[in-house]
Protein backbone atom coordinates (compact mmCIF):
# COMPACT_ATOMS: atom_id res chain seq x y z
CA UNK A 1 0.00 0.00 0.00
CA UNK A 2 1.41 3.40 -1.03
CA UNK A 3 0.95 5.98 1.72
CA UNK A 4 0.48 9.63 0.76
CA UNK A 5 0.40 12.96 2.58
CA UNK A 6 -1.45 15.78 0.78
CA UNK A 7 -0.29 19.35 1.43
CA UNK A 8 -2.28 22.30 0.06
CA UNK A 9 -3.81 25.40 1.64
CA UNK A 10 -7.08 24.95 -0.26
CA UNK A 11 -9.57 22.50 1.28
CA UNK A 12 -11.23 21.68 -2.04
CA UNK A 13 -7.92 20.90 -3.70
CA UNK A 14 -6.93 18.51 -0.92
CA UNK A 15 -10.34 16.84 -1.08
CA UNK A 16 -10.06 16.46 -4.85
CA UNK A 17 -6.57 14.96 -4.66
CA UNK A 18 -7.77 12.52 -1.97
CA UNK A 19 -10.67 11.33 -4.12
CA UNK A 20 -8.39 10.86 -7.14
CA UNK A 21 -5.65 9.03 -5.28
CA UNK A 22 -7.89 6.79 -3.20
CA UNK A 23 -9.79 5.75 -6.34
CA UNK A 24 -6.67 3.75 -7.20
CA UNK A 25 -6.30 0.41 -5.37
CA UNK A 26 -3.04 0.35 -3.49
CA UNK A 27 -2.92 4.06 -2.60
CA UNK A 28 -4.10 5.47 0.72
CA UNK A 29 -3.99 9.06 1.97
CA UNK A 30 -2.72 9.00 5.56
CA UNK A 31 -2.85 12.71 6.26
CA UNK A 32 -3.50 16.27 5.07
CA UNK A 33 -1.83 19.58 5.87
CA UNK A 34 -2.70 23.18 4.95
CA UNK A 35 0.71 24.76 5.60
CA UNK A 36 4.33 23.84 5.05
CA UNK A 37 4.93 23.92 8.78
CA UNK A 38 2.18 21.36 9.40
CA UNK A 39 3.53 19.28 6.50
CA UNK A 40 6.95 19.01 8.13
CA UNK A 41 5.41 17.92 11.43
CA UNK A 42 3.18 15.31 9.77
CA UNK A 43 6.02 14.04 7.59
CA UNK A 44 8.05 13.37 10.72
CA UNK A 45 5.09 11.73 12.43
CA UNK A 46 3.75 9.62 9.56
CA UNK A 47 6.77 9.20 7.24
CA UNK A 48 4.55 8.57 4.18
CA UNK A 49 6.08 7.19 1.01
CA UNK A 50 5.00 10.21 -1.05
CA UNK A 51 4.16 13.81 -0.13
CA UNK A 52 2.10 15.81 -2.64
CA UNK A 53 3.30 19.34 -1.89
CA UNK A 54 1.84 22.67 -3.00
CA UNK A 55 4.32 25.52 -3.48
CA UNK A 56 2.55 28.69 -2.38
CA UNK A 57 1.13 28.40 1.15
CA UNK A 58 0.93 30.59 4.26
CA UNK A 59 3.27 30.25 7.26
CA UNK A 60 5.85 28.23 5.29
CA UNK A 61 5.89 27.60 1.55
CA UNK A 62 6.24 24.18 -0.02
CA UNK A 63 9.82 24.65 -1.14
CA UNK A 64 11.07 25.44 2.36
CA UNK A 65 9.00 22.56 3.75
CA UNK A 66 10.54 20.25 1.16
CA UNK A 67 14.02 21.40 2.14
CA UNK A 68 13.36 20.61 5.81
CA UNK A 69 11.81 17.23 5.01
CA UNK A 70 14.60 16.21 2.63
CA UNK A 71 17.20 17.25 5.20
CA UNK A 72 15.64 15.14 7.96
CA UNK A 73 17.31 11.72 8.01
CA UNK A 74 14.37 10.24 9.92
CA UNK A 75 12.02 10.98 7.00
CA UNK A 76 12.33 8.85 3.84
CA UNK A 77 9.38 10.38 1.97
CA UNK A 78 9.67 11.42 -1.68
CA UNK A 79 8.22 14.86 -2.37
CA UNK A 80 6.08 15.55 -5.45
CA UNK A 81 5.73 19.28 -6.06
CA UNK A 82 2.29 20.23 -7.40
CA UNK A 83 1.80 23.77 -8.64
CA UNK A 84 -0.48 25.84 -10.85
CA UNK A 85 2.49 27.79 -12.21
CA UNK A 86 4.81 26.44 -14.90
CA UNK A 87 7.81 28.47 -13.76
CA UNK A 88 11.49 27.56 -14.06
CA UNK A 89 12.32 29.15 -10.71
CA UNK A 90 9.81 26.89 -8.94
CA UNK A 91 11.22 23.87 -10.75
CA UNK A 92 14.86 24.60 -10.00
CA UNK A 93 14.23 25.63 -6.40
CA UNK A 94 12.16 22.47 -5.87
CA UNK A 95 14.98 20.28 -7.19
CA UNK A 96 17.52 22.16 -5.05
CA UNK A 97 15.30 21.64 -2.01
CA UNK A 98 15.21 17.87 -2.58
CA UNK A 99 11.93 17.26 -4.43
CA UNK A 100 11.84 14.07 -6.51
CA UNK A 101 9.08 15.13 -8.90
CA UNK A 102 7.33 18.17 -10.33
CA UNK A 103 3.79 18.15 -11.73
CA UNK A 104 1.39 20.89 -12.79
CA UNK A 105 -2.07 20.90 -11.24
CA UNK A 106 -3.49 21.00 -14.75
CA UNK A 107 -2.31 17.41 -15.23
CA UNK A 108 -4.89 14.65 -15.58
CA UNK A 109 -5.96 12.45 -12.64
CA UNK A 110 -4.13 9.58 -14.35
CA UNK A 111 -0.93 11.66 -14.40
CA UNK A 112 -1.22 12.31 -10.67
CA UNK A 113 -1.71 8.63 -9.89
CA UNK A 114 1.20 7.68 -12.15
CA UNK A 115 3.41 10.30 -10.50
CA UNK A 116 2.69 8.97 -7.01
CA UNK A 117 3.40 5.41 -8.13
CA UNK A 118 6.67 6.46 -9.79
CA UNK A 119 7.93 8.23 -6.67
CA UNK A 120 6.82 5.37 -4.43
CA UNK A 121 9.08 3.06 -6.47
CA UNK A 122 12.00 5.33 -5.65
CA UNK A 123 12.26 6.84 -9.12
CA UNK A 124 12.10 10.51 -10.09
CA UNK A 125 9.28 12.10 -12.04
CA UNK A 126 11.26 13.48 -14.93
CA UNK A 127 11.19 11.61 -18.21
CA UNK A 128 14.55 11.04 -19.92
CA UNK A 129 13.79 13.83 -22.40
CA UNK A 130 12.78 16.25 -19.63
CA UNK A 131 15.78 15.23 -17.54
CA UNK A 132 18.11 16.03 -20.43
CA UNK A 133 16.54 19.44 -21.07
CA UNK A 134 15.82 20.59 -17.52
CA UNK A 135 18.97 19.41 -15.82
CA UNK A 136 21.15 20.85 -18.56
CA UNK A 137 19.40 24.20 -18.13
CA UNK A 138 19.87 23.89 -14.37
CA UNK A 139 23.59 23.28 -14.81
CA UNK A 140 24.07 26.06 -17.36
CA UNK A 141 22.30 28.61 -15.17
CA UNK A 142 23.90 27.69 -11.87
CA UNK A 143 27.27 26.02 -12.41
CA UNK A 144 30.42 27.44 -14.03
CA UNK A 145 31.84 25.35 -16.86
CA UNK A 146 34.30 22.82 -15.40
CA UNK A 147 37.92 22.59 -16.45
CA UNK A 148 38.51 19.80 -19.00
CA UNK A 149 40.56 17.74 -16.54
CA UNK A 150 37.81 17.97 -13.96
CA UNK A 151 35.09 17.14 -16.47
CA UNK A 152 36.70 13.79 -17.21
CA UNK A 153 37.12 12.85 -13.58
CA UNK A 154 34.79 10.55 -11.67
CA UNK A 155 34.57 10.42 -7.86
CA UNK A 156 36.94 7.79 -6.49
CA UNK A 157 34.05 6.13 -4.63
CA UNK A 158 32.43 5.10 -7.93
CA UNK A 159 33.64 2.15 -9.98
CA UNK A 160 34.33 2.74 -13.67
CA UNK A 161 31.08 1.01 -14.59
CA UNK A 162 29.08 3.07 -12.07
CA UNK A 163 30.60 6.24 -13.51
CA UNK A 164 29.61 5.05 -16.99
CA UNK A 165 26.04 4.45 -15.82
CA UNK A 166 25.83 7.86 -14.15
CA UNK A 167 27.10 9.56 -17.30
CA UNK A 168 24.40 7.82 -19.34
CA UNK A 169 21.70 8.71 -16.80
CA UNK A 170 22.87 12.33 -17.10
CA UNK A 171 22.31 12.08 -20.86
CA UNK A 172 18.65 11.33 -20.16
CA UNK A 173 18.78 7.60 -20.91
CA UNK A 174 16.38 5.14 -19.31
CA UNK A 175 17.55 1.94 -17.58
CA UNK A 176 16.56 -0.09 -20.64
CA UNK A 177 18.57 2.16 -22.96
CA UNK A 178 21.59 2.04 -20.65
CA UNK A 179 21.38 -1.76 -20.55
CA UNK A 180 21.45 -1.86 -24.35
CA UNK A 181 24.39 0.56 -24.56
CA UNK A 182 26.46 -1.35 -22.01
CA UNK A 183 25.39 -4.86 -23.09
CA UNK A 184 24.15 -5.80 -19.63
CA UNK A 185 20.78 -6.73 -18.13
CA UNK A 186 18.35 -4.05 -16.95
CA UNK A 187 18.48 -5.49 -13.43
CA UNK A 188 22.25 -4.94 -13.46
CA UNK A 189 21.71 -1.30 -14.43
CA UNK A 190 19.21 -0.88 -11.58
CA UNK A 191 21.82 -2.24 -9.16
CA UNK A 192 24.45 0.17 -10.48
CA UNK A 193 22.03 3.11 -10.19
CA UNK A 194 21.20 2.14 -6.59
CA UNK A 195 24.92 1.94 -5.76
CA UNK A 196 25.51 5.36 -7.34
CA UNK A 197 22.71 6.94 -5.30
CA UNK A 198 24.06 5.41 -2.10
CA UNK A 199 27.66 6.44 -2.74
CA UNK A 200 26.75 10.00 -3.73
CA UNK A 201 24.31 10.34 -0.84
CA UNK A 202 21.45 11.55 -3.05
CA UNK A 203 17.78 10.65 -2.90
CA UNK A 204 17.05 9.75 -6.53
CA UNK A 205 18.41 9.75 -10.08
CA UNK A 206 17.34 13.34 -10.73
CA UNK A 207 19.65 14.55 -7.97
CA UNK A 208 22.37 12.18 -9.14
CA UNK A 209 22.19 13.90 -12.54
CA UNK A 210 22.42 17.32 -10.91
CA UNK A 211 25.47 16.05 -9.00
CA UNK A 212 27.04 14.81 -12.25
CA UNK A 213 26.66 18.24 -13.90
CA UNK A 214 27.82 20.15 -10.85
CA UNK A 215 30.94 17.98 -10.47
CA UNK A 216 31.90 17.85 -14.14
CA UNK A 217 31.10 14.20 -14.84
CA UNK A 218 28.49 15.43 -17.34
CA UNK A 219 29.13 18.52 -19.43
CA UNK A 220 26.34 20.63 -20.96
CA UNK A 221 26.64 20.54 -24.72
CA UNK A 222 28.49 17.22 -24.82
CA UNK A 223 27.47 14.71 -27.49
CA UNK A 224 24.05 13.33 -26.84
CA UNK A 225 23.27 15.74 -24.00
Amino acid sequence: MITVLIVDDQDLVRAGFRVILESEPGITVVGEAATGEAAVALARQLNPQVICMDVQMPVMDGIEATRLIAGDESVTSSVLILTTFDRDDFLFESLDAGASGFLLKTASPENLIDAVEVLARGDALLSPAVTRRVIQAHAVQRVPAPEPAVAAAAPSALTDREADVLALVARGKSNAEIATDLFVGESTVKTHVSNVLAKLGVRDRTHAVIWAYEHGLAVPGAAGV
